[in-house]
Protein backbone atom coordinates (compact mmCIF):
# COMPACT_ATOMS: atom_id res chain seq x y z
CA UNK A 1 0.00 0.00 0.00
CA UNK A 2 3.27 2.13 0.55
CA UNK A 3 3.28 3.36 -3.14
CA UNK A 4 -0.81 3.82 -3.28
CA UNK A 5 -0.21 6.50 -0.15
CA UNK A 6 2.98 7.89 -1.94
CA UNK A 7 0.72 8.79 -5.14
CA UNK A 8 -1.95 9.96 -3.16
CA UNK A 9 0.77 12.40 -0.76
CA UNK A 10 1.45 14.17 -3.80
CA UNK A 11 -1.78 14.76 -4.62
CA UNK A 12 -3.00 15.88 -1.29
CA UNK A 13 -0.22 18.14 -1.01
CA UNK A 14 -2.30 20.40 -3.56
CA UNK A 15 -4.83 20.77 -1.81
CA UNK A 16 -5.20 23.83 0.93
CA UNK A 17 -5.49 22.34 4.49
CA UNK A 18 -6.13 18.76 3.49
CA UNK A 19 -4.70 17.01 6.60
CA UNK A 20 -6.72 19.48 8.89
CA UNK A 21 -9.69 18.84 7.92
CA UNK A 22 -9.27 15.24 7.48
CA UNK A 23 -7.71 15.18 11.00
CA UNK A 24 -10.39 17.32 12.23
CA UNK A 25 -13.55 15.56 10.49
CA UNK A 26 -12.38 12.48 12.97
CA UNK A 27 -14.35 12.55 16.36
CA UNK A 28 -12.13 12.26 18.81
CA UNK A 29 -9.19 13.96 16.77
CA UNK A 30 -11.74 16.66 17.57
CA UNK A 31 -12.88 16.58 20.78
CA UNK A 32 -8.77 16.26 21.22
CA UNK A 33 -8.15 19.72 19.22
CA UNK A 34 -11.34 21.43 20.59
CA UNK A 35 -9.36 24.64 21.93
CA UNK A 36 -9.24 27.26 19.12
CA UNK A 37 -5.16 28.26 19.25
CA UNK A 38 -4.77 24.04 18.73
CA UNK A 39 -7.41 23.83 15.64
CA UNK A 40 -4.89 27.64 14.52
CA UNK A 41 -1.56 25.58 15.18
CA UNK A 42 -2.77 22.29 13.16
CA UNK A 43 -4.08 24.86 10.48
CA UNK A 44 -0.28 24.73 9.88
CA UNK A 45 -0.29 21.62 8.66
CA UNK A 46 0.51 20.28 4.97
CA UNK A 47 1.61 16.72 5.05
CA UNK A 48 1.09 13.88 7.31
CA UNK A 49 3.19 10.67 7.01
CA UNK A 50 3.10 7.42 8.47
CA UNK A 51 6.42 5.22 8.18
CA UNK A 52 5.81 1.57 9.92
CA UNK A 53 8.83 -0.34 11.53
CA UNK A 54 10.09 -3.24 9.27
CA UNK A 55 11.26 -5.38 12.12
CA UNK A 56 6.65 -5.18 13.93
CA UNK A 57 5.00 -3.74 11.66
CA UNK A 58 2.40 -2.70 13.63
CA UNK A 59 4.81 -0.54 15.72
CA UNK A 60 5.35 2.68 13.71
CA UNK A 61 6.12 7.06 13.69
CA UNK A 62 3.73 9.40 12.90
CA UNK A 63 5.28 12.59 11.01
CA UNK A 64 3.35 15.77 10.94
CA UNK A 65 5.01 18.00 8.46
CA UNK A 66 4.48 21.83 9.44
CA UNK A 67 5.03 25.28 7.10
CA UNK A 68 6.03 28.37 8.52
CA UNK A 69 3.91 29.56 12.03
CA UNK A 70 3.82 31.82 15.06
CA UNK A 71 3.97 28.34 17.34
CA UNK A 72 6.79 26.44 16.79
CA UNK A 73 10.17 26.29 14.88
CA UNK A 74 9.79 22.42 14.59
CA UNK A 75 9.29 21.49 10.68
CA UNK A 76 8.45 18.46 11.98
CA UNK A 77 6.91 17.01 14.84
CA UNK A 78 7.35 13.20 15.46
CA UNK A 79 5.36 10.15 17.57
CA UNK A 80 7.08 7.03 17.55
CA UNK A 81 5.76 4.08 19.02
CA UNK A 82 9.17 2.30 19.33
CA UNK A 83 9.13 -1.22 19.60
CA UNK A 84 10.73 -2.84 22.24
CA UNK A 85 11.30 -6.85 21.49
CA UNK A 86 10.56 -8.71 24.87
CA UNK A 87 13.12 -11.25 26.30
CA UNK A 88 13.18 -14.30 24.79
CA UNK A 89 12.58 -17.44 27.22
CA UNK A 90 15.75 -19.90 27.23
CA UNK A 91 13.36 -22.86 25.68
CA UNK A 92 12.01 -20.76 23.35
CA UNK A 93 13.56 -21.47 20.10
CA UNK A 94 13.02 -19.50 16.72
CA UNK A 95 11.59 -21.40 13.49
CA UNK A 96 13.24 -21.65 10.29
CA UNK A 97 12.40 -18.24 10.13
CA UNK A 98 14.20 -16.92 12.81
CA UNK A 99 10.56 -16.42 14.92
CA UNK A 100 10.29 -16.78 18.21
CA UNK A 101 6.71 -18.04 20.08
CA UNK A 102 7.41 -14.77 22.47
CA UNK A 103 7.65 -13.03 19.36
CA UNK A 104 4.35 -14.31 18.18
CA UNK A 105 2.78 -13.61 21.49
CA UNK A 106 2.68 -9.70 20.40
CA UNK A 107 1.60 -6.90 23.41
CA UNK A 108 0.81 -3.82 22.60
CA UNK A 109 1.03 -2.99 26.44
CA UNK A 110 4.49 -4.49 26.96
CA UNK A 111 6.16 -4.40 24.00
CA UNK A 112 5.36 -0.63 22.55
CA UNK A 113 6.72 2.10 23.86
CA UNK A 114 5.82 5.68 22.98
CA UNK A 115 8.13 8.28 22.72
CA UNK A 116 7.83 12.27 23.30
CA UNK A 117 9.03 14.90 21.00
CA UNK A 118 10.04 18.10 22.65
CA UNK A 119 8.38 21.20 20.80
CA UNK A 120 10.12 24.48 20.10
CA UNK A 121 7.55 26.95 20.73
CA UNK A 122 8.45 30.43 19.73
CA UNK A 123 7.30 32.37 22.76
CA UNK A 124 6.22 31.13 25.82
CA UNK A 125 2.47 32.76 25.25
CA UNK A 126 2.48 30.71 22.30
CA UNK A 127 3.47 27.30 24.11
CA UNK A 128 -0.25 25.43 23.90
CA UNK A 129 1.16 22.96 26.46
CA UNK A 130 1.79 24.94 29.01
CA UNK A 131 -1.68 26.88 28.25
CA UNK A 132 -3.81 23.94 28.51
CA UNK A 133 -2.17 21.04 30.09
CA UNK A 134 -2.43 17.35 30.38
CA UNK A 135 -4.56 16.85 33.91
CA UNK A 136 -4.26 13.63 35.66
CA UNK A 137 -7.11 12.54 37.32
CA UNK A 138 -7.15 12.77 41.50
CA UNK A 139 -9.00 9.81 41.75
CA UNK A 140 -6.15 7.37 40.39
CA UNK A 141 -7.77 6.90 37.10
CA UNK A 142 -5.67 5.88 34.27
CA UNK A 143 -7.29 8.55 31.91
CA UNK A 144 -6.19 12.14 32.55
CA UNK A 145 -9.57 14.23 33.62
CA UNK A 146 -8.59 16.65 31.18
CA UNK A 147 -6.69 16.09 28.16
CA UNK A 148 -5.62 19.84 27.46
CA UNK A 149 -3.75 20.79 24.46
CA UNK A 150 -3.86 18.23 21.45
CA UNK A 151 0.08 18.98 21.50
CA UNK A 152 0.53 17.32 24.14
CA UNK A 153 -0.10 14.50 22.46
CA UNK A 154 3.81 14.65 20.92
CA UNK A 155 5.61 16.30 24.06
CA UNK A 156 4.19 13.78 26.42
CA UNK A 157 5.07 9.97 25.62
CA UNK A 158 2.22 8.25 26.96
CA UNK A 159 -0.91 8.29 24.58
CA UNK A 160 -3.85 7.13 27.15
CA UNK A 161 -6.49 8.33 24.46
CA UNK A 162 -5.01 6.07 21.70
CA UNK A 163 -4.84 9.32 19.22
CA UNK A 164 -1.79 8.04 17.58
CA UNK A 165 -3.16 4.30 16.67
CA UNK A 166 -6.65 6.07 16.02
CA UNK A 167 -4.57 8.65 13.25
CA UNK A 168 -2.54 5.27 12.00
CA UNK A 169 -4.66 2.96 11.45
CA UNK A 170 -8.58 4.72 10.81
CA UNK A 171 -7.10 8.35 9.41
CA UNK A 172 -4.20 7.55 7.63
CA UNK A 173 -5.48 4.84 5.38
CA UNK A 174 -8.78 6.61 4.62
CA UNK A 175 -8.15 10.17 4.60
CA UNK A 176 -9.79 11.41 1.63
CA UNK A 177 -12.97 10.25 2.85
CA UNK A 178 -11.94 11.67 6.27
CA UNK A 179 -11.72 14.92 4.38
CA UNK A 180 -14.40 14.52 2.17
CA UNK A 181 -16.77 13.75 5.33
CA UNK A 182 -17.89 9.74 4.18
CA UNK A 183 -15.71 8.38 6.71
CA UNK A 184 -16.03 7.95 10.40
CA UNK A 185 -18.98 9.28 12.60
CA UNK A 186 -19.53 10.28 16.07
CA UNK A 187 -20.35 6.84 18.43
CA UNK A 188 -21.44 9.74 21.14
CA UNK A 189 -24.24 11.09 18.69
CA UNK A 190 -25.38 7.34 17.43
CA UNK A 191 -25.89 6.23 20.43
CA UNK A 192 -27.76 9.22 21.61
CA UNK A 193 -29.97 8.82 18.36
CA UNK A 194 -30.16 4.97 19.80
CA UNK A 195 -31.90 5.85 23.20
CA UNK A 196 -33.93 8.60 21.50
CA UNK A 197 -35.87 5.95 19.12
CA UNK A 198 -35.94 3.88 22.24
CA UNK A 199 -38.10 6.45 24.59
CA UNK A 200 -39.68 6.97 21.37
CA UNK A 201 -40.76 3.26 21.18
CA UNK A 202 -41.16 3.19 25.03
CA UNK A 203 -43.63 6.36 24.39
CA UNK A 204 -45.74 4.78 21.44
CA UNK A 205 -46.07 1.41 23.51
CA UNK A 206 -47.96 3.61 26.58
CA UNK A 207 -49.78 5.57 23.75
CA UNK A 208 -51.11 1.79 23.04
CA UNK A 209 -51.23 0.61 25.96
CA UNK A 210 -50.92 3.08 29.01
CA UNK A 211 -51.38 0.01 32.34
CA UNK A 212 -48.42 -2.43 30.25
CA UNK A 213 -45.66 -2.73 32.39
CA UNK A 214 -42.49 -0.63 30.98
CA UNK A 215 -39.93 -3.36 29.63
CA UNK A 216 -36.42 -2.74 31.92
CA UNK A 217 -33.65 -1.26 29.69
CA UNK A 218 -31.00 -4.56 29.61
CA UNK A 219 -27.36 -2.89 30.36
CA UNK A 220 -24.79 -2.74 27.56
CA UNK A 221 -22.22 -5.59 27.65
Amino acid sequence: MVPVYEKRRAIVKAIPKFWPVALMNHGLIALHAQHNSDQAALSYLEDLWLVRDPAETRCFTLEFHFKENPYFSNTVLKKEYKYVPPPVESEDKPDADGITETMLEFSWERDVQPQATKIDWKDESKNLTKLHPRVKDEDGDDLPSEGGSFFNFFEEAEDPFDIGVTIANDVFPEAVDYFLGHAGGDDVDSEEEDEDEESGDDENEEEIDLEKPRPKKQKKA
